[in-house]
């Protein structure tokens, strides 16, 4: 039976290491670190994910600056509102909540924001960092992946990898992160043939194709690490329950097939969903260090 990657745990303790830094930067006189994460429209899903980071940035002591702006703001306006935090002193970091609303271009709004106040990392200019091996934010999700690989000892030097999902926020960067750490990597996607045949080889398979349940036994070799970046909530009544009016989270894989036969799987949720939010504010707290001339000394938590 698989060996659980606790992302909870984790989490937890990049906090505490977060909050003791922060203290130490309060005791020098200087401001604490600051976030400003922009909503825009009213999708209910997006209200909870900037309310969990809200809450994370309060335990540790980062000041929050949300922004909810009208789903019917003009890409103009978007755009005015993030130059304006781009000036901002207080702002360390800016997050861009995705996804938008229909009419606005994610890649023109993540381009209007400062490349080192990027607090996911999706700029081009990071991602160009990344695809060099310079330093500076990471995309927030791959990098979450890597800290629990890293934490649980999942040696990556020479092992197969497998990415299903190439998207710029998940998929790609989690491909170059995984080269990064000498990994042979392969991306497969919703064009792929014969997925099976490909994800029976991976020593590490990373799922973030968005698609409920989509990994089984027969997709996973015996003693593979399985990383579930998916979330879903379903109905009971589509995972053959008897109480059909009650709703449950899964991710991609099917955990009750996979489990027997990996050697290590992220739980949904509890695996690399508070990772994600944690290595948001680990990238916030960085940029803070940087921008206030402290020592940076957050490298060994981000790849």
């Amino acid at each position: 039976m698989a060996q659980r990657l606790d992302g909870k745990k984790l989490a937890a303790e990049f906090e505490n290491h977060l909050l003791r830094e922060i203290e130490i930067g309060l005791s020098k006189g200087i401001r604490p670190p600051g976030l400003a994460v922009i909503r825009i429209g009213d999708d209910p899903a997006s209200e909870v994910y900037v309310s969990n980071k809200e809450k994370a940035c309060a335990r540790v002591g980062i000041a929050s600056y949300g922004l909810h702006l009208s789903a019917k703001s003009s890409e103009s306006d978007v755009i005015a509102k993030i130059y304006e935090l781009n000036s901002k002193e207080l702002v360390d970091g800016i997050l861009l909540q995705l996804p938008l609303p229909r009419g606005l271009k994610e890649s023109s709004l993540l381009s209007a924001i400062d490349p080192n106040k990027d607090a996911d990392g999706l700029h081009s200019q990071n991602l160009g960092r990344l695809l060099k091996g310079e330093p500076g934010p990471r995309s927030c999700t791959p990098a979450g992946v890597m800290a629990l690989l890293a934490n649980n000892q999942v040696d990556l030097e020479g092992k197969r990898a497998v990415v299903v999902g190439r998207s710029i926020l998940v998929g790609q960067p989690m491909a170059l992160m995984l080269q990064a750490a000498n990994a042979t990597v392969t991306i497969a996607h919703s064009r792929t043939k014969d997925l099976e045949s490909l994800t029976r080889l991976a020593d590490v398979l990373v799922v973030a194709a968005g698609c409920p349940r989509m990994i089984g036994a027969n997709h996973v070799k015996p003693g593979a690490v399985v990383v579930d970046v998916g979330i879903h909530r379903i109905s009971s009544s589509s995972l053959g329950m008897e109480n059909q009016s009650r709703s449950h989270l899964c991710g991609d894989v099917c955990a009750e097939e996979v489990a027997p036969l990996a050697s290590f799987i992220t739980p949904v949720p509890g695996g690399v969903g508070p990772m994600t939010v944690t290595m948001l504010l680990v990238n916030t707290v960085s940029m803070w260090q940087q921008h206030c001339g402290l020592s940076c000394t957050l490298e060994d938590l981000l790849p």
